[in-house]
């Protein structure tokens, strides 16, 4: 009965399964009662091609093995979660299109080609897309919105991410997911008011402008503030992620709750219900 119920689950398969985050999700997949593990792929070529995955991401042996097929992959799951890199995530968008599966796309420093591919895709196939794979941080999302609205351009906005060494965007995908948010707000374009990487002798702020600052070290998981700025006051809301099991966590509730629905782009406050 055990096994007929596991295979009645909803599978989930993990694209990228070295990485970090991708490791935490085969776990999370494996000790869910709610979800059964499809598999994991590697690009072609890498030294874990053929390995467990479980044991790959550190659980125990899952009994399946890792693959560099893709295609094979998508075919196999229901849904399918993707923490990698931006070229890897827009050729998984057109194999869910393909297979009219689910795809959890958290990687971060798309450009705006590749998130136009994953906009295309999801006319075929459901799409969670989420930079940043945290509840609180859409909670936050929506709060900075509502904020840069109340509060007019006599506050400057700052977008402060300090995240772990091997962070290869900057500013990273959460840091302008929340700028997007702001600028959203005061109902403004991010890219015409955006100020990054300052250095050296720069003029003051223009009124209006939406600055971004970043941190990369160590092992941190994430802190994400951001700081509207007065003449005679201020205001700071922040995320701080206190482990990194948060997002393995909610991209597997994004999976489950993405199997089974209609085509279309979805972000976190779908998966909670807010939209």
């Amino acid at each position: 009965m055990g096994s007929d119920n596991a295979n009645k689950l909803p599978r989930v398969g993990v694209a990228g399964c070295t990485g970090t985050i991708s490791r935490l999700c085969v776990a999370e997949v494996m000790r869910s009662p709610k979800a059964a593990l499809a598999g994991g792929v590697l690009r072609p070529g890498h030294a874990k091609v053929g390995s467990d995955v479980g044991e790959i991401a550190g659980a125990g042996p899952a009994g399946i093995k890792a693959i560099d097929d893709a295609d094979a992959l998508f075919a196999a799951a229901d849904a399918v979660i993707d923490f990698t890199v931006p070229a890897a995530t827009v050729r998984h968008a057109e194999l869910v299109a393909r297979h009219g599966k689910a795809l959890v796309a958290a990687t971060t420093g798309l450009n705006e080609a590749q998130e136009s591919v994953l906009r295309e895709a999801s006319r075929k196939a459901a799409i969670v897309r989420a930079p940043n794979m945290s509840l609180v941080n859409a909670v936050m999302a929506s709060a900075v919105e509502r904020l840069a609205r109340l509060l007019d351009d006599d506050y400057d906005i700052e977008v402060l991410n300090q995240v772990h060494r091997r962070k290869r965007d900057i500013p990273s995908g959460t840091a302008l997911a929340l700028g997007e948010a702001a600028a959203k707000g005061r109902g403004v374009d991010l890219k015409q008011v955006a100020v990054r990487g300052l250095d050296g002798d720069v003029p003051a702020r223009t009124r209006g402008s939406i600055g971004f600052a970043s941190t990369r070290g160590g092992e941190a998981a994430g802190v994400f503030s951001v700081f509207f700025y007065g003449t005679h006051d201020g205001l700071e809301i922040t995320h701080r992620v206190h482990g990194r099991g948060l997002y393995s966590a909610v991209a597997l509730r994004a999976a489950l709750w993405a199997t089974g629905q209609p085509p279309g782009l979805y972000d976190i406050l779908d998966v909670l219900g807010e939209k």
